[in-house]
This record gives structure tokens, sequence and C-alpha cells, in this order.
């Protein structure tokens, strides 16, 4: 591992022989994470709501000669997140980089219930403040530790039809922003990872927006997982799976209301074809 670096100088996570926790791995995008962060030669906890699903990317690392520990339960809860990290601890030592990839899209439209709203919150978001409480001050100590979101391009850009889920991605990637601007000379890397369509359950739930999202392309898993290891050798903050994903960014800071034109049309389009 390298000690704390200087602005602006690259840094390269040493996936050998580190602990690294992933969060949401019991199926999709953080089980791709957590086998490939293994076959690389770290010590992965997987952490999933799903007990079943942990167990399963738990044993699948370990059959294919990798080492795992499998903690089930509540990653976003204050009490989940201490149980986790002591766990973590307590197994393998001082935890190196964490990957808060577990998240929830909970209520369409104005009609969300306050409980899909409160659900998202806590995941989506105070999830990731939980875990830096707790693991930020002492990398910042040390001088080294990486903190990875999975925020996804709607918390770049939004997502149709899902106010919660749109509304705590931005929140997740201000946090992460935040936590960047603050640490990174202590040696704390920060990254965001914002894909648009990957072939997961979340995305096939999607109903009518299904297609809107992998208009660019819905990569598997596997290949969000490819782009995320290369992105481990440095330490740039957005990892965008989808480059276009940049350019949209891009119009909406730029341009905001042609921006706003545009995908307002694409909602009425889509409503359009539910009537």
């Amino acid at each position: 591992m390298t000690e704390a670096h200087h602005a602006g100088q690259s840094a390269a996570f040493t996936t050998e022989g580190s602990t690294v926790v992933v969060t949401g791995a019991g199926n999709g995008i953080g089980a791709a994470l957590a086998r490939s962060l293994a076959r690389h030669g770290a010590r992965v906890v997987v952490s999933d709501l799903d007990e079943a699903g942990a167990a399963h990317t738990g044993q699948d690392i370990i059959d294919t000669g990798g080492e795992a520990l499998v903690v089930a339960g509540d990653a976003a809860s204050e009490e989940g997140v201490t149980s986790l990290v002591e766990r973590a601890r307590g197994t393998y030592g001082e935890i190196d980089a964490w990957f808060a990839n577990a998240g929830v899209d909970l209520g369409h439209g104005l009609d969300a219930a306050e409980a899909d709203w409160d659900t998202s919150v806590q995941v989506n978001m105070m999830a990731h403040v939980r875990a830096a409480k707790l693991l930020v001050p002492g990398w910042a100590e040390r001088g080294h530790g990486r903190f990875v979101v999975t925020a996804s391009a709607a918390g770049l850009l939004t997502m149709l039809g899902a106010p919660a889920y749109s509304a705590t991605k931005h929140g997740a990637v201000a946090f992460a922003e935040w936590l960047s601007a603050t640490y990174r000379h202590r040696g704390v890397v920060v990254q965001a990872i914002c894909p648009q369509g990957v072939q997961t359950r979340m995305l096939a739930g999607t109903g009518p927006y299904q297609e809107l999202l992998g208009r660019d392309t819905a990569l598997t898993p596997e290949q969000v997982a490819d782009t995320v290891m290369e992105a481990l050798q440095g330490d740039d903050f957005y990892i965008l799976p989808h480059p276009e994903v940049a350019d949209y960014y891009t119009m909406r800071a730029t341009t905001p209301d042609r921006w706003l034109k545009g995908m307002n049309k694409i909602a009425r389009t889509i409503e359009s074809k539910e009537q």
C-alpha cells in the first residue's frame, strides 16, 4: 500500500493481500466486484441482506481459490455497519478498501411512499456516511485507504420515474465528493461508479424505463467490474462504465434547460406508451 500521496499524484490500489469489503455483494455489480477483487488476490468480505446470495458469492470465491468471509446483514443501519466493520477487522485486520455497493430503487413518481423515501435515504446515502465515520479517520491517520461508492448515472443526471432513487444517488455522489475534497491529501482515495443500464435485477424491475436505461447498451455486471478494476490503478474520482455519461453530464451542466427539455421529451414519450 502507498503512503499519503501529494495532490495530483496518481495512487494505484494494491489488490494482492488487501482486505476489502463489498456491500450488496449477493448479486449483480456487487457479486461481480467481489469475485474480481478475489481473483486479483484480495481477501473479500462479502456482505448482503440476502443471506443466500451472499453465501453463494462467498462460496464461488472460495471454490476458485480465493479467500472470503461472508457477513449477512443490513450494511445500512448503524448497528449493521458497525458489526460488519468489527467482523472484517476481527478476521483480517485493518480494512484497506470499502466498496459501498448496496442500493435500492423504491417508489415511483410522486406517489412514492414515505417509507420508500426513508429506506432509499438510509441505504443509498446514510450507509456511506456511517461506514466513512468508522473508516476514514483511521485511513487518514495511517495515510491510505479507498472508499468506492456505486452511485449510478442517476447520481449525475436523473432517473425518470424514480425520484427517491435519483435524489439519494445525487446525495451519494455529493457525499463522496465531500470526502474526496476533504481527505485526498491524507491518502484517502474516493471514487464514484456511475453506470447507466446494467443487466441486473434492478434494471429488470424498471418496467417501461428499461429501454431508456439500456439505450446506450446495458452492460453485464462483469463488464462494470472490469472497468472498476482498471480504475483502481489510479485515483480518478468518476468511474464511468458508459463513457457517454460524461457527455450527458457536460450537457446537463452547461445547457441545463436544453437537457431538461430533452428529458421531458423522453418522459412524454414513455407516458404516451403507458396510456
